[in-house]
């Protein structure tokens, strides 16, 4: 359509051209004096325009012949600058394919490349950037190479070009750190990379890779809390899958709750821990076992297992059998000055599951300390046969064997204590 349009336009000027060209009797007269020259318009126009053009067209090649040192410059600049640039890349390229020296080398060249433009007077504006990225390639591969000495004194180098208080200077000087606690982790110093850390900017220091390093540090320094806690920053930003942050923070609580050494750390390493910790099974078994090592109150080991035992009584599969087999070793330790309702709660749990051997066993040992001899003789006599777990069967056997004394029943506790022997 537009190609329609000019070829109307041009047959328009063409036509208006025609008939002014064609019917112009007008002469353009010259006196010079003692001459006189006439002249046809349409020559005079003609000469004009042809004038115009060839003036224009002779300032244009002066002007670009004047121009051709300012355009050989601009072609040399530039040409330095794309091998300044090339280097560059060529150096991470280098450095992603584990070629550290040619790296190093390829940085160091771009570095001088800068340089030379710079003491020309040639800098390109984002010259700073330039060099803190080429001397945190070189101590990148500096540290790859083993060489601390050099990886440190590139360090520094970058940070002095990247202190600016610019946006992109800002990054950058957050990135030299983030880099350099990430090579304090690898040489086991996990002080050093945490104090590294510590000088990012807030916002900077909860970045997921931030975290990422906190997070080993503080385990390699044996900051369970610490690290704890960051597990669950990461989790939150869901730097890991749902069941790899819960598996995580499941480890560093019980880690945590295991490096307790009297009750009252224990106390409060499991007040530090939130209600979601709390209610995982693995974690409340752990830290009611740990309780029950250094000789804590009975009463708190039944508390912190109630929502795991309520649990196991709701439904019996949510705990496997290392579990299960914890929840009733732990709970038959702290039988000892069961109230009431704990021995309701044993005794309800059993009724609702009869063929539940351990639940039987746990029942039977609660009504043994509360002196109900007979129903005790009774549920461990039926659970001791179908218990697994030799340590279960076993203890099961040995009460069956004291109870058996007390009634002066000689015959049945050889019997049982020739069980209680043979449970392995």
């Amino acid at each position: 359509m537009r190609a329609a349009l000019w070829l109307l336009a041009l047959f328009g000027i063409a036509v208006a051209v025609a008939l002014f060209a064609g019917n112009n009797q007008g002469t353009v007269t010259l006196f010079w004096p003692p001459y006189r020259i006439d002249l046809s318009l349409n020559m005079v126009l003609l000469v004009l325009v042809l004038g115009f053009v060839t003036l224009h067209a002779a300032l244009r090649a002066l002007d670009a012949m004047l121009a051709l040192p300012r355009q050989a410059r601009r072609w040399r600049l530039q040409q330095r600058e794309r091998s300044m640039h090339t280097a560059l890349l060529d150096a991470f390229a280098q450095m992603q394919a584990g070629r550290f020296l040619r790296a190093r080398k390829a940085a160091l060249a771009a570095l001088d490349q800068e340089q030379a433009l710079r003491q020309e007077g040639d800098a390109p504006p984002h010259a700073h950037q330039i060099r803190a990225l080429a001397y945190m390639v070189a101590a990148e591969t500096s540290h790859a190479l083993q060489d601390r000495t050099l990886r440190d004194h590139y360090f520094e180098l970058a940070l002095n070009h990247a202190k600016e208080k610019r946006h992109v200077a800002q990054e950058l000087h957050e990135g030299a750190h983030m880099r350099a606690a990430r090579w304090s982790l690898d040489d086991r110093d996990a002080d050093a990379s945490l104090e590294r850390l510590a000088q990012l900017p807030q916002g900077a220091a909860r970045r997921t890779l931030a975290l990422r390093i906190r997070l080993k540090a503080s385990r390699l320094a044996g900051r369970t809390r610490d690290a704890l806690d960051t597990a669950r920053l990461l989790g939150k930003h869901r730097a890991f899958s749902a069941d790899a942050a819960r598996s995580l923070v499941r480890g560093l609580a019980i880690e945590l709750i295991q490096q307790a050494h009297d009750p009252a750390q224990l106390q409060a390493a499991w007040l530090s821990l939130e209600a979601s910790d709390r209610a995982m099974p693995e974690v409340a078994l752990q830290a009611a076992h740990r309780l029950a090592l250094l000789g804590g109150d009975n009463a708190q080991v039944r508390q912190w297992l109630q929502p795991v035992w309520q649990q196991f009584v709701d439904l019996p599969s949510s705990l496997n059998e290392v579990q299960a087999q914890r929840l009733v070793s732990t709970l038959e330790g702290s039988l000892d000055g069961t109230d009431a309702a704990w021995l309701a709660r044993i005794e309800s749990a059993q009724q609702a599951n009869p063929r539940n051997a351990r639940l039987q066993y746990l029942a039977g040992m609660a009504c043994a300390q509360r002196q109900l001899w007979g129903k005790a003789q009774q549920l461990l006599a039926q659970a001791a046969p179908q218990l697994q777990d030799p340590r279960l069967r076993r203890n099961a056997w040995s009460k069956l064997a004291e109870l058996a004394e007390q009634r002066n029943d000689t015959t049945a506790a050889a019997l049982a204590w020739k069980n209680a022997a043979q449970a392995v």
